[in-house]
């Protein structure tokens, strides 16, 4: 722990803190610092002129000292090699570092800081990126990019490029880590170094395009591109800039874009997977209650996040310990991807599977790479309160998330986005979905960690309900059924609901027969209420969550119309006490409840 005090920085005017690099004739002498508070409002015709650092923090346990202020300052092993190779022998070096320049002690401060982050890099001279030192097995690697990118070099022409070597180099950490991405994003210059060997920013990513290396082998290197693509354009920014506005951001894409692209990142604090992209969102943090925080637990920014890109509606459960939600909402199915083929983006068909949204027609979307690969079979839905679709992947009880804010260029689609949320009016299917960011799809999960947020999100009635957890698996598992049913996949269906049926016998101890012939639109509570089975009504209408008086998809027929028809007064009775359900509400055919039970001759009933 350093014995170093900082002073305050002023709220106003943007200020941060500027490390002063004093210079030294003989290498290994000790570094020796001083620390400035600058204002970045302060601006002239020109840039400002510091370097700011892009670099991996490294072990906590492995750290060396620094004197900043004459007062000795533990920096993390990794950072003091940087220092000790960008020190000059003569001239005072002047660098933005944030372990150094940000109180990292102070949360307030740190929030202020990372708000401002994107304007640090954006107003540096140039970014300056630090891959670490050169190993033997990357020796050379930055050297043999500098000479791809030159196609005039005769050196190149004669030097065997070692691609192995290079490929080495690229899974370093630096290009696995979220914060990196604002950080040349932002830059108006970069430039690589590794050891003692540097590259201009603009000729690595030529050199690397000149190459034509494969990255799919490597699962850390398939969003390499994304890295490369930010980085090339850094050259693009301008480079005199006289103002910038209060709530500076480089409006690369909306928050769920980015996160759909890049939560797969590394970071030694979870929570600025969320912040780290804030300064390449197109939203307004504000608004969404996301401004950096660090005295806000990650379970409820990952829950306001959730909400954010979804809406307020959707129930969420998420934890301290982990990276995924578990969220539950209503929706309707769209389509499903037929075809998919992925480059540096994901192309693919989609079929449509919903009335509303252009039936049996197939229509080609182009998205962005994303940080889980779309898969031909994933299924395309919109969540109610939703402004995007999301992908989805069935799994055995519920779905998980693939890409939770599917953002097709408008040319894409036969449709525009916007229009599609306020064109969908009938939400059927309850959805249970699981986004995991920490694991990729298919590996796998702590099971009783999901079996805990499970019954959280249940909800308080969970733990009342008479029949425990078999009745709340029946029911997971019947909603998997009918949203294959609105797939056409019947059989896949009729196996889910066999599943779901031998659960409720479970749950209440009795058998049933097992109705399945055109039961693919019923919900259990329809199917229930029809088969009267008074014990599965009750424990359903226990759930705060079901909607007692919903139509099933294929009659548009409520549990009271199914229980009517076929004379079964319980249910009847049960139904008509939650006070939520409609008498005189018609079906498709324009048949009431009444109606039905009056044709049947069931008096009771009537």
């Amino acid at each position: 722990m350093s014995s170093y005090k900082y002073s305050l920085l002023p709220l106003k005017d943007d200020n941060i803190r500027l490390l002063h690099l004093l210079p030294n004739r003989d290498k290994d002498a000790p570094l020796q610092c001083k620390l400035r508070n600058y204002s970045l409002q302060k601006l002239g015709p020109r840039t400002h002129l510091y370097e700011a650092l892009s670099y991996v923090w490294g072990e906590p346990d492995n750290t060396l000292p620094i004197c900043v202020d004459k007062i000795e300052f533990p920096v993390r092993a990794n950072l003091h090699a940087a220092l000790s190779r960008l020190r000059d022998r003569f001239l005072v070096r002047i660098i933005w570092v944030d372990a150094v320049c940000i109180n990292q002690g102070n949360l307030v401060e740190r929030g202020q800081q990372v708000e401002i982050m994107a304007k640090i890099y954006s107003n540096a001279h140039r970014v300056i990126v630090w891959l670490g030192d050169e190993t033997e097995e990357i020796k050379g690697a930055l050297e043999d990019i500098r000479l791809a990118a030159d196609e005039e070099s005769i050196e190149h022409s004669k030097k065997e490029t070692n691609k192995q070597a290079i490929l080495k180099l690229l899974e370093q950490q630096w290009f696995q880590r979220i914060w990196v991405l604002q950080e040349v994003a932002a830059a108006r210059h970069v430039v690589m170094m590794c050891g003692s060997s540097q590259i201009d920013g603009y000729a690595f990513c030529l050199g690397l395009k000149s190459l034509s290396l494969s990255y799919t082998a490597s699962p850390n290197l398939q969003t390499l591109p994304s890295v490369v693509y930010l980085m090339e354009r850094a050259g693009l920014r301008s480079k005199h800039t006289s103002s910038l506005p209060e709530m500076f951001s480089l409006n690369i894409r909306s928050l769920a874009e980015l996160i759909d692209m890049f939560h797969a990142r590394k970071a030694t604090d979870t929570r600025d997977k969320v912040y780290a992209l804030l300064g390449m969102s197109s939203d307004d943090p504000g608004k969404a209650g996301l401004r950096p925080n660090y005295e806000v637990p990650w379970k409820d920014l990952f829950q306001q996040l959730v909400k954010f890109v979804l809406g307020k509606d959707v129930s969420v459960e998420t934890s301290d310990g982990s990276q995924r939600a578990v969220i539950k909402s209503k929706g309707c199915i769209l389509g499903q991807v037929s075809s998919v083929t992925s480059d540096d983006r994901q192309n693919m068909f989609i079929t449509s599977k919903n009335a509303a949204w252009h039936l049996g027609d197939k229509m080609e979307w182009t998205l962005q790479a994303s940080a889980k690969s779309i898969r031909e079979h994933d299924i395309v839905c919109l969540l109610q309160g939703a402004s995007k679709p999301t992908i989805i992947r069935r799994c055995k009880d519920h779905f998980a998330v693939v890409v939770i804010a599917a953002t097709p260029p408008n040319k894409s689609g036969s449709f525009e986005l916007s229009e599609l949320s306020k064109s969908m009016a009938y939400f059927p299917r309850d959805f249970l979905l699981v986004w995991e960011w920490e694991k990729p799809l298919g590996e796998s999960q702590d099971q009783e960690e999901y079996k805990v947020l499970i019954k959280n999100i249940q909800g308080p009635e969970h733990s009342k309900a008479e029949f425990g957890d078999h009745s709340d698996q029946a029911t997971r598992t019947w909603n998997v059924a009918l949203v294959l049913g609105d797939l056409g996949e019947y059989k896949g269906a009729e196996e889910k609901l066999r599943e779901a049926i031998k659960d409720y016998e479970k749950a209440i101890g009795e058998e049933h027969p097992r109705t399945l012939k055109n039961q693919y639109g019923l919900t259990p509570l329809s199917w229930a209420a029809g088969n009267g089975y008074d014990a599965v009504v009750k424990l359903l209408l226990a759930k705060d969550s079901v909607d007692p008086d919903l139509k099933d998809s294929q009659y548009g027929r409520t549990p009271l119309s199914w229980a009517a028809e076929n004379g079964h007064e319980a249910v009847v009775r049960l139904l008509l006490e939650t006070g939520k359900v409609e008498v005189d509400l018609k079906d498709r055919y324009g048949r009431t409840p009444l109606s039905w039970a009056a044709e049947n001759g069931h008096e009771a009933v009537v």
